[in-house]
Parts: structure tokens; sequence; C-alpha cells
């Protein structure tokens, strides 16, 4: 507790820190606003007042999505749809980095490149906005006819609501730039992880409510259920934070001498180099079903199979979501690591890899990669899962249950630890230093 409270006032007595965390924590602030501004025409009462009476006998996929939004899905708010358009249309434009001529060069032009790749990226943000826009107002004006005011016709309902909900996505992306420009930095998922956050409190308060109720076991069992949420996190941290040693040493020639070891180091391979990537875009494939599903009809059959790949509670859901994490932990793993730049640079180095032959290191840090891919994405794909298994298993409240893995969690962790470690960056640029007790703050 000592050396937190030491942390927070050197915190403080850097002015530039100080300056960018206020600045960074007014504007999650002013996006967490803006998931209680209601659409016009949307009667939230009406929407809550539904969601209660259907109760949570039916999780799906839209409960993941009311999560990353902070609550503003089912608020029926101009951040509904929050920044998840812009992080599809990421996903879209680094995809085409590694297949189109086009992107790849853009890629190698440096900070101009940059800048039309992020331009490009807005567009289609705005693309992607105004296509998954139109279809929440469908669902809503579907799913909850009661809460559409029938003073506002439908075309007018559904034309002015689609710019609302476009323009909120478009100044939630400006939030995120602004974050990570002037603020501590990683601001597009400094925003993500602040709505997920907001609906933690409540899912706790929740699944506490929910257990000290008549025959839902008791305090013992909600005692067991934080001791098993604990758990996952932990591992979770171990898992984001977890690397493979490569050991190498770096060889100093003398004049007339044989070479001589003059440091030692390695290159470290994380054991989930894809992060929570392969959880997205796994996600974004089990929603597919459910657009099939409504085309055919079958959707709406909790008993067919498309209506069971639409509860994440199901056994099948479950089964094709870790075959399909795994499968993409091990694609982006391959698309995002480049063994030859660990060649060239211990070429550059005078540095080598003992027991590796000179022009092997590439083949070898390959093989380490393609080893450790294996548990690492089992280990990333159980996780993806847990949300179902704490739901089926310990009847976890719905609202808690997400918080027992999946994207959300791994968000979290890894937003977490790599914010401490850009705070730790500032302070170690001013002068702090945590093997003195009495540090001083360069001004």
């Amino acid at each position: 507790m000592k050396t937190i409270i030491q942390n927070l006032k050197n915190i403080w007595n850097v002015q530039e820190l100080r300056t960018r965390i206020l600045l960074t924590l007014g504007l999650l602030a002013v996006y967490r606003v803006g998931s209680y501004i209601i659409l016009p025409g949307i009667d939230k009462d009406a929407i809550t007042a539904s969601l209660t009476k259907s109760g949570d006998s039916e999780p799906g996929l839209l409960d993941l999505l009311n999560t990353f939004s902070g609550g503003a899905f089912f608020n029926g708010a101009v951040f509904a749809l929050g920044i998840m358009p812009y992080i599809s249309a990421s996903i879209i434009v680094q995809l085409l980095g590694f297949a189109i001529p086009y992107f790849q060069k853009l890629q190698k032009e440096g900070e101009a490149g940059q800048r039309r790749m992020n331009q490009i990226t807005r567009y289609i943000t705005i693309a992607i906005t105004l296509v998954q826009g139109s279809a929440y107002l469908n669902y809503m004006y579907s799913a909850f006819p009661s809460a559409i005011s029938s003073d506002v016709g439908l075309s007018l309902f559904w034309f002015s609501n689609i710019i609302i909900l476009t323009a909120g996505t478009v100044f939630c992306m400006w939030l995120g730039e602004r974050i990570t420009d002037k603020g501590i930095g990683n601001g597009i998922s400094l925003i993500i992880t602040a709505g997920i956050i907001a609906t933690l409190p409540q899912a706790f308060v929740g699944e506490f409510g929910n257990k000290f109720s008549s025959s839902a076991g008791g305090p013992v069992i909600f005692i067991v259920e934080l001791a098993i949420f604990i758990l996952v996190v932990v591992s979770a941290v171990a898992i984001v934070q977890a690397v493979r040693k490569i050991q190498i040493k770096f060889a100093k020639h003398a004049l007339g001498s044989a070479p001589s070891i003059s440091g030692l180091d390695h290159i470290p391979v994380k054991l989930n180099a894809a992060g929570v990537m392969p959880i997205i875009f796994a996600q974004a494939i089990m929603f597919i079903p459910g657009a099939i599903g409504q085309a055919f009809g079958a959707a709406t059959d909790p008993t067919s199979f498309l209506g069971q790949l639409q509860d994440f509670t199901s056994l099948p859901y479950n089964i094709v979501f870790f075959i399909l994490v795994v499968v993409f932990t091990y694609v982006y793993t391959a698309l995002i690591s480049n063994p030859k730049q660990y060649e060239d640079y211990l070429k550059n180095q005078n540095a080598f890899i003992p027991n590796v032959n000179r022009g092997d290191e590439a083949n070898f840090i390959d093989e380490v990669t393609t080893r450790i891919t294996l548990p690492g994405s089992i280990a990333l794909a159980f996780i993806a899962i847990l949300p179902g298994l704490a739901r089926l298993f310990l009847m976890v409240d719905i609202n808690f249950a997400v918080f027992f893995g999946g994207t959300s969690l791994l968000i979290m962790v890894a937003v977490v630890l790599d914010t401490i470690q850009q705070i730790n960056g500032h302070l170690a640029m001013h002068g702090f230093s945590e093997d003195t007790k009495s540090s001083r703050i360069k001004k």
C-alpha cells in the first residue's frame, strides 16, 4: 500500500503525466456520458421493462455487444455502436496490408503512408457504421416495438438516427485519437476497456443479489465464484505476459585473437503473440450464422443448430468457437511474426544463438514460435469459452458470466498492463527510480 501511495505521489508531481492522465479521464467521462444520451424516438424505460420481463433465459451474442459498449447498446444511446465499427475497419485495413500491394506500399512510406491508411480506415468506418446502424435500428424496431414512439414515422426514425449513430461512432473515434495523441496513449483500447469496466460493478451487484436470493446457493457459492474469477484473471495476466526466451550472445572480435563473448541477452517470443485478435475474428464469424438464420427463419428457434450458434452457453457454439480461436491464433501469428527480421538483427549486432548455425536463426525462431503457439492457442481458446462454461456449470448471471473470460477479460488485462507500462515509462523519463526511496522528479 505504501508503494502504491508513493507511486501516486510521483505521478502527481510530474506535470506532463498529470495533465495527460486528467485529460484521458475527462475524455473517457465524455464517452460514458454519451452512453446515456438516448436516440430520439426511443423509450429507454420500455426497453428496460421488456428486458426485465424476458429475463436472461436466452443469453445471446448481443449481450456481449452490450458489454463492449458499456450498456449503450440496450440503452438505445447515441454511442450504441461505440468504437466497434472502427475496430472492424482497422482489422480490414490490416488484412489488406498483408494481401494488397497498394496497402503494403503505404506501410513502407512511413508517416505519410500511415496518415493515408488512417484516412482510409475512417472512410471504411463510416461505411460499416451505416450498415451496422441500419441493422441496429431494424433490430430495435422489431425487438422492442413498444419502445419506439408512434409519433415518429419509420422513415424519419431510421434516417435521423442512422445519422446520429454514425456521428456518435465518428465522435468515439475522435475521442480515441485524442487520448492516443494528447492523453496516456492507446485511446481506442481504453475506450473499449472503459465500457467493459463500467458494467462490471453492476454485474457484481447483480450476481451478489442472485446468490443471496432463495435457493440460489448463498454466500459460500458467491465466494467460490469470486475465487474462480480471481484465478481466471491471474491466468489471463500470465498468458498475456508469458514469453519464451531464446538466449543470444554477442561476439566481440579482438585483433589477433579469437572471438570473445561480450554480452548476453535474449529474444522474447510471446506465448500469445496474436493477443485478442483471434477472439475478435472468431466472434465476428460467429455473428454470421445469425444472419443466415434470419434469412431461413431458423435463428429464432433455440433448438436448431443455427439458433444454438447464437447462444454462447450451448455446446455447438463453444466447440465451434474454440476451434475458430485456435485456427485464427495460428493464422494471425503467422501473419505478424517475422523471424527473418530477428535474423537480420542478429547479423547486424554481430550476435548469434548458441548451438544454431549461422543462417539458420530464422528457421529456428520460426520452429520455436510454431511450437509454443499450440499451448498458447489452446489456453486462449479455453479462456474464450469460459463465459459459456461459467454460465452453464456455475449458473452465473449472464452479465457476470461475460467477465469470466473471453474478449472482455483479455482486453481489460492487456490494456491495464499496457497503461501501467506507459505510466512507468513517463515516470522513468522524468527521473523516477524504483531503486531509491527518495527520488527527485526532474522538471
